[in-house]
């Protein structure tokens, strides 16, 4: 049985008229002579509860309007959904001549300077210090390590290529070394974030036994005051008469690292509106990147959530889904924050800034392809299934009882599909240091 609008005013217009009498009937009869209150006191009296019963008339002929007419109100809606179909985006053919998606992430493009802490601004002197004590071998215990030879800035993108680090007298860690590259717009450092500050994470890896092993800041501070040049230099840069202790040294090496960025990604350019700086399966891979939910963790210019560019959450758990990729790649030998093994670990966001040059990936460097890594973060952290033959698929469905549509998406990916997201994640790579990969000798 079908219920129209004028079939709903049809009963309430009387209702309304009978409502409105009772209340003359009740005001002038009863509260009037009872209270002694004038005529006109009657009469704006009655006024002030006839609004009240006109209101609640309105607000019940909405609600029935809306429960009684779906076809009217419901129907066009669904229709005109149903009637733009979804175009998959492994069957775009030119996503230039492509509808603008109705994305609601913003799409930022990295600044050209990064920021500084109030008790550490940046200087041309103290930054030329810090890149001079960033290759300074006399910060190791033996005097044969730099920072540099965990993190070569151009032949492997400030990374060192292992799966996981190689410290004093051939020791090797437990995780893989992270880029330098961008760590200025990073929160927290270290795989665990335990470190708040460029300041703090230099003086880890310096002081480690299995890393850079110097046995003090004492002996340290001792190497670089012995060396004349070093005085005038620390001299010039925090004042004279200022000893050179372990505080300066990290303040010049996190100077130093707040250059090391890279503004200069074809991404950043497409960003900023150059519609060809990017090819068209790395469009496709952008807005893949966006709708299989990656922005989740991977969110900003920084394309981490552990930025002080609007990150929200450093850390997370990873895996959080039982996949067979925690026993083939060994995925929870190591917690993380939570200082324990065998258990989902607690691990910072890393940034997939220059991510295609900085492999093996991963914080036990277990993973050789970046395609394989796609796998792995879509299935274990975001729960999207690799499968050629389950197109995704979404729908609209109107639920009378609880008055909402409910919308379900079954996210599924391709391997076309990964093929577009690795494309994307390259175009993630600064161009300068493509250039000089290309020309640093090969280790």
């Amino acid at each position: 049985m079908e219920t129209g609008i004028g079939d709903i005013l049809a009963v309430a217009l009387p209702a309304i008229v009978l409502a409105f009498a009772l209340v003359v009937l009740m005001v002038h009869k009863e509260l009037g002579p009872f209270s002694g209150i004038s005529t006109g006191g009657k009469w704006m009296l009655t006024l002030a509860f006839s609004m009240g019963v006109l209101a609640f008339a309105f607000k019940m002929t909405v609600a029935l309007s809306i429960a009684k007419a779906p076809e009217q109100l419901v129907a066009p809606v669904l229709a005109a959904y149903r009637q733009s179909p979804v175009t998959p985006l492994k069957d775009w053919s030119n996503v230039y001549n492509s509808e603008p998606l109705p994305l609601a992430y913003t799409w930022q493009p990295l600044p050209e300077t990064a920021p500084a802490p109030a008790d550490n601004p940046t200087t041309p002197e103290k930054v030329a210090l810090g890149k001079r004590l960033y290759y300074e071998t006399r910060l190791s215990g033996d005097g044969k390590l730099s920072c540099a030879s965990c993190h070569d800035l151009y032949g492997k993108a400030g990374g060192d290529g292992r799966r996981t680090a190689t410290g004093i007298a051939g020791q090797v860690g437990g995780r893989n070394v992270p880029t330098v590259w961008n760590a200025a717009f990073q929160s927290v450092m270290f795989w665990d974030g335990r470190a708040p500050s460029l300041e703090e994470q230099a003086k880890g890896p310096i002081m480690n036994p299995i890393e850079m092993g110097m046995p003090g800041a004492a002996e340290l501070e001792a190497r670089l005051a012995a060396d004349a040049t070093y005085r005038d230099e620390f001299a010039h840069v925090f004042g004279s008469g200022q000893p050179i202790t372990l505080d300066l040294v990290v303040k010049a090496l996190a100077a130093f690292e707040r250059t090391l960025i890279t503004p200069d990604a074809p991404y950043d350019r497409f960003v900023r509106g150059d519609a060809k700086a990017l090819t068209p399966a790395q469009v496709r891979g952008m807005a893949l990147f966006e709708a299989t939910g990656c922005v989740t963790c991977h969110r900003g210019p920084g394309f981490s959530d552990a930025s002080l560019l609007g990150g929200q959450m450093a850390l997370r758990f990873f895996p959080t889904n039982a996949t067979p990729y925690e026993a083939r790649y060994n995925l929870m030998a190591d917690g993380g924050a939570t200082n324990q093994s065998g258990v989902r670990g607690i691990w910072r966001v890393p940034s997939l800034r220059n991510v295609a040059l900085t492999g093996p990936w991963l914080h036990n460097g277990s993973v050789d392809k970046l395609s394989e890594v796609v796998r792995i973060m879509a299935s274990a952290q975001l729960g999207v299934p690799i499968d050629e033959a389950l197109p995704s698929a979404r729908s609209v469905v109107w639920s009378p009882e609880e008055r909402v549509f409910k919308r379900s998406e079954r996210r599924v990916l391709t391997e076309r599909d990964i093929e577009d997201i690795v494309a994307f994640l390259n175009s993630l790579s600064s161009q300068s240091l493509v250039a000089k990969a290309k020309d640093s000798p090969k280790s």
